[in-house]
């Protein structure tokens, strides 16, 4: 009886173990710019360091190339990324690619939008200054079976009606591709602070890792490589909000908690920056 009693023991805590997974945002800073000390030759292997140490299961970038996309699979090998370009649908132009640790999560499903009027291919939204994506995947975890679908976004800098309305187009396809309620997570830099007009109807479905999780970091997630080093394309905010910037979003619904969300501000390889942003991730259970 006891050796009964232990295995499942032992079995209990692997399930539980498991259903857990660690999600991450990370905005790599466009791997072309002009950034002097903190380009991202000179910074670049903080990235799979940073990566090798924190273990996400599953990560959404913003801004990369795809070089920058390459340099992270040839480094980490484990993880595997789908997505498209925002410029042609293809390789051009910077990617809002999903990230997934191939040994523990398996791929069924994956497409990419555009958050205009034309969501099916390369577009303008509205007042945006860019084209701007998301891609979605829908994952398994290997040794539970349980699914769940990831989003991955990055939100217009200037552009106010398309900020608003590309979390709306968010939020409507989420609600359609989910009719069964499969626990979700969006994650991106969203260029605005948790206080924006622009998050009331995502914030009526889903639940900000930060706001929710039972130890939230207090720090925010835009450096801009410090006050000097501020990069060209920075959002456009009120002049009152000051230091760190939180504008890098981890949202989730169907789970049943966030155990933690956590802002990476370590220096790997010596590297202060690994981008004008910092990563986030968060446990969810």
């Amino acid at each position: 009886m006891k050796k009964v009693l232990s295995l499942a023991v032992a079995l209990l805590i692997s399930v539980l173990a498991m259903a857990q997974v660690r999600v991450m945002s990370y905005n790599v800073r466009y791997g072309a710019a002009k950034d002097g000390e903190n380009s991202w030759d000179k910074r670049k292997a903080a990235t799979p360091a940073m990566l090798r140490e924190i273990k996400p299961d599953v990560f959404g970038v913003q801004e990369a190339l795809t070089f920058q996309l390459d340099y992270i699979t040839e480094n980490c090998p484990e993880y595997k990324c789908v997505g498209v370009g925002r410029e042609d649908g293809k390789d051009g132009g910077e990617h809002m690619s999903v990230f997934y640790n191939s040994e523990k999560i398996d791929l069924l499903e994956w497409g990419t939008y555009w958050l205009s009027e034309t969501p099916q291919v390369p577009s303008f939204g509205w007042d945006a200054a860019c084209k701007r994506t998301a891609t979605w995947t829908r994952l398994k975890v290997k040794k539970t079976g349980e699914e769940f679908f990831f989003v991955n976004t990055h939100l217009d800098h200037k552009g106010f009606e398309a900020r608003e309305k590309g979390l709306m187009l968010l939020v409507e396809r989420i609600s359609a591709m989910n009719p069964n309620g499969v626990p979700v997570v969006l994650t991106g830099d969203f260029n605005i602070t948790p206080d924006a007009e622009e998050l009331e109807g995502l914030n009526r479905i889903m639940k900000s890792a930060r706001g929710y999780a039972k130890h939230a970091d207090p720090n925010g997630s835009y450096n801009g490589y410090g006050a000097k080093g501020k990069s060209k394309g920075a959002p456009t905010l009120r002049k009152e909000v000051q230091g760190l910037l939180p504008i890098d979003y981890i949202y989730y619904a169907g789970f049943e908690k966030c155990k933690r969300f956590v802002v990476v501000t370590k220096e790997y390889n010596g590297i202060k920056y690994i981008s004008d942003h910092y990563p986030v991730y968060a446990d969810l259970k």
